[in-house]
């Protein structure tokens, strides 16, 4: 399968391949390919079958950035397809769907313009398919009209049902949190800043630090920083307890010879003794953390699903009236196509449910602003649709973490763009877009923003509230919006 890669209405000369994969039935990534290269203005997607596909990738669009899009499942033809008009199409197409599924059949007259436009381009594009570049050309301005609707009626949705859960008071001041960083809590500036925000914490648990000999469990620094929350009236979440990565994983588990029960095991032991020790301190716990995308070592599914049903039992055991998180990580999964030991995340989620695992909800991560697998940038109807699919498993859901960059890099290119270049007023704009979104949806508990703070390991870079000499950005601000608009409807 090929695709003739045009820009501005000319064959492009260079175009840089970043977060590309191809997928098939349920935006399922596949692993029948072999090779995706560009070459002399076209795409060669070489595969081992002949089945039905589409393939996404980060697309540069003109005056709206440059994110993830993909195309519709296509057949395999000897003709090239025009990856712009491809494009085009998937993104109308997913508008349609869309309106369906939120139930929104009439036009709305304040933007309807936008969509009646996208459509007439785009038909013009396939009446002129045999002059492949006026067709590139009519796609590429369909596509940007068609996104500028999506997300405007993505925010109107949002903010419709916003409106409706504050109406019920379903939300209160523990539906904002932040992940902290122990290392600065001594700061006072940095605790002044996250107690005044905050009534939600998230304290960030790495397994590999507390236990760097087998059975000998060192719980001081974090016996500290929760400690320093005391009478601070917050609602702590502690995690991830285990997940299934070299960094968070102990040396002494990682070469040693140990079986999958003596690992199960293991991990057992540690969720028994930390949950145990911080009952009435820490009311939730992020028990399995991306199983589904993070295994390292080699876990069947089968396996997967008894290691978190297991652990789920021993923080139960351990605490019960704390809640029981399981994390479902990389949701687009784009690990899929090259990682053989991982799990579709949505399939993954439902046979946890289907399976009676035990565990009170589902968490989440929408970090956004890296070239790492599944953190490349998206627009916000994508991110709607995504955190929709979550509405039908009967499971309350965490955002565990969100974030974007407030200042532009050059690894932006491989990793996205939304609208413009990253800065702190994007940074705030896009914030208060998500917010909406995730709180319009009844089914979402809580947010919590990645990082306080700018600093050394944060999950995206520049990502934080606050930058590095703890002065509040414009998304702090903006977030403090919020936090007096929930005190005020709840």
């Amino acid at each position: 399968m090929k695709f003739l890669v045009y820009r501005r209405g000319k064959a492009a000369k260079d175009f840089a391949l970043s977060g590309v994969y191809m997928f098939g039935v349920d935006s399922i990534p596949v692993r029948t390919s072999v090779r995706i290269r560009y070459k002399d203005g076209v795409i060669d997607c070489q595969r081992k079958t002949d089945e039905t596909v589409g393939i996404s990738l980060l697309w540069p669009v003109d005056g709206f950035g440059k994110l993830m899009l993909s195309t519709t499942l296509l057949p395999e033809r000897e003709r090239p397809y025009i990856l712009n008009v491809e494009l085009a199409r998937a993104k109308l197409m997913e508008i349609t769907l869309k309106r369906e599924d939120w139930t929104l059949l009439e036009e709305d007259e304040t933007f309807a313009d936008l969509m009646r436009d996208a459509r007439h381009l785009f038909v013009e594009a396939v009446r002129n398919i045999h002059d492949e570049a006026k067709a590139a050309s009519l796609a590429d301005e369909s596509l940007k009209k068609a996104l500028v609707y999506a997300e405007k009626l993505a925010e109107k949705y949002s903010e419709t049902f916003l409106a409706a859960r504050f109406r019920s008071r379903g939300l209160g001041r523990h539906s904002l949190g932040c992940r902290i960083d122990p290392g600065l809590m001594g700061n006072e500036v940095y605790s002044e800043k996250l107690f005044d925000m905050f009534g939600f914490v998230t304290v960030p648990i790495c397994w590999r630090e507390i236990e760097k000999v087998e059975g000998h469990y060192d719980f001081s620094k974090l016996d500290q920083c929760i400690m320093g929350m005391r009478g601070k009236k917050m609602a702590v979440c502690g995690g991830p307890l285990v997940r299934f990565a070299p960094e968070y994983l102990p040396q002494w588990l990682m070469e040693g010879d140990y079986s999958f029960d003596e690992i199960r095991d293991a991990a057992f032991k540690f969720v028994t003794n930390i949950v145990g020790r911080y009952v009435k301190k820490v009311h939730a716990w992020r028990v399995v953390s991306g199983i589904n995308a993070l295994n390292y070592f080699g876990f069947k599914f089968d396996q997967m699903i008894e290691v978190t049903r297991a652990l789920c039992l021993s923080a139960k055991a351990a605490d019960k009236h704390s809640r029981r998180i399981v994390d479902v990580l990389n949701l687009w999964g784009e690990y899929y196509s090259r990682e053989k030991d991982t799990s579709p995340p949505m399939v993954y989620a439902d046979t946890l449910v289907q399976s009676a695992v035990s565990f009170d909800a589902f968490g989440i991560e929408m970090n956004f602003g890296s070239p790492a697998s599944g953190m490349h940038v998206r627009d916000m109807m994508q991110i709607s649709s995504k955190l929709d699919e979550f509405s039908m498993m009967a499971k309350p859901v965490h955002v565990c973490s969100v974030s974007v960059p407030s200042e532009y890099h050059e690894s932006d290119e491989l990793a996205g763009i939304w609208h413009r270049k990253w800065d702190q007023g994007l940074q705030s704009r896009w914030a208060e877009q998500f917010y909406k979104a995730a709180l319009g949806r009844s089914f979402v508990s809580t947010v919590t923003w990645g990082d306080l703070a700018d600093a050394d390991g944060t999950i995206v870079p520049t990502g934080g509230l606050l930058d590095e000499k703890m002065g509040p950005k414009k998304i702090y601000k903006s977030v403090g919006k919020i936090q007096k608009l929930i005190g005020k409807k709840s």
